[in-house]
């Protein structure tokens, strides 16, 4: 019985395809048909039907920049697809699309290609929504570096003498100043009464020269902050609806730790509530790119550097992991002090990721729940981490 594969060499306006027939041990394939079709929407239904009469099951296409999510949205519903990675059908010499498109196939029949996960639809939808409060996270930093690089001109010091310029303090000096006001002893009446820093020491520091292009400037990248804010007010509604039926195993990630409620939506959003393509905990560390690379010759290790893995999961791991070896008495903590004079701060950190990959592994695949080995820890410390994560996770604390 023999087997039908189309391979689809993706370009953004075009569609390069190859119908190969391979008998079952996939030892000989032979060239059906080949055909060029566009990316728009009525030309990838009219693929979905053609490919169908062609009696083809099995569709593998690359990875081209964003460019193939139309086709796997388009041909997810009626056929087993694949999606390799293009490095791994990169040619001897020369380049032709068709060819390319053969290649491809004859290199998926031989097993030869690196294959990428690509999840559900709903598991997608997750990662769009937390990819994006990433990035809103990342508009914020850049936003307030622009203020801080503002202000150096006009010889306020704000961000010397408060630990928070976008705080509350910080902010409500910024809003005055972006409105005009210019006396430093009347800017300094707005900051809390709570803040360390001397009320001479801070009226100092918010005397200066600003002009009115500096403030104009100034209330632009503030109302641009708001607007970052409440775009990420609204995204972590949404998140929350989504994950929503997946509470359960959120909870028991948030016991980890160093990982709090954002970042067990971002584990989840990556890799599924269950980690289900991961059936050891390496692979997991392989995809994230927490362990060490291997590129061996002669019995003889010649680079030992990380593959750049899931960038998502990677920064949210990381920030996990710079979380858990701050927690007192974590056996996290108690195995980066012993790694940290042999490693050195970063490969020791990575160390840590890689132990937070098996463990967060584990809690999703066998349902189990995180039991703190390490040392002793205060009664004071539990009540204060469980009504924190009372808070994040929306759940009123029990009298």
């Amino acid at each position: 019985m023999t087997k039908r594969i189309a391979a689809i060499d993706v370009h953004k306006r075009v569609l390069m395809v190859v119908v190969v027939s391979a008998g079952e041990d996939d030892s000989a394939e032979r060239l059906v048909e080949k055909k060029k079709c566009g990316t728009l929407s009525a030309e990838l239904d009219q693929l979905r039907d053609w490919l169908k009469e062609k009696g083809v099951t099995e569709v593998v296409m690359e990875s081209t920049a964003q460019y193939w999510k139309p086709v796997w949205l388009a041909l997810e519903d009626g056929f087993e697809l694949g999606l390799a990675q293009a490095w791994s059908n990169r040619a001897p010499k020369g380049k032709s699309d068709f060819k390319d498109a053969e290649r491809l196939a004859r290199r998926h029949l031989a097993g030869e290609l690196t294959m990428s996960f690509v999840p559900g639809a709903e598991q997608r939808q997750m990662r769009e929504l937390t990819r994006r409060n990433a990035q809103l996270n990342r508009e914020l930093v850049r936003i307030q570096n622009q203020v801080e690089s503002l202000l150096e001109p006009t010889r306020i010091k704000l961000s010397g003498v408060i630990s928070d310029l976008f705080g509350a303090t910080g902010r409500r000096i910024l809003k005055a100043l972006s409105q005009g006001e210019s006396d430093a002893e009347k800017l300094a009446a707005l900051a809390d009464e709570r803040i360390q820093c001397p009320h001479d020491r801070l009226v100092d520091a918010l005397r200066g020269t600003v002009t009115p292009v500096q403030r104009r400037l100034l209330k632009q990248l503030l109302q641009d902050a708001e607007l970052a804010e409440a775009q990420k007010k609204e995204l972590e509604e949404m998140t929350g609806e989504i994950m929503q039926p997946h509470a359960a195993p959120i909870q028991r990630l948030v016991q980890v730790p160093g990982i709090r409620l954002r970042t067990a939506e971002d584990i989840i959003a990556e890799i599924g509530p269950e980690a289900k393509p991961f059936p050891r905990a390496a692979q997991l560390s392989s995809w994230v790119g927490a362990c060490p690379g291997r590129e061996e010759s002669a019995e003889q290790n010649h680079s030992a550097r990380c593959a750049k893995g899931n960038m998502s999961l990677r920064r949210a791991l990381c920030e996990a992991a710079q979380g858990a070896v701050n927690t007192k008495n974590s056996r996290f903590q108690q195995k980066f002090k012993r790694l940290l004079p042999r490693l050195g701060y970063a490969k020791a950190i990575w160390a840590i990721v890689r132990h937070l990959c098996v463990v967060v592994r584990e809690i999703l695949h066998q349902g189990a729940d995180y039991i703190e080995h390490g040392g002793q820890t205060t009664l004071g410390a539990i009540r204060r981490r469980a009504q924190r994560l009372n808070r994040e996770l929306r759940v009123p604390v029990s009298p």
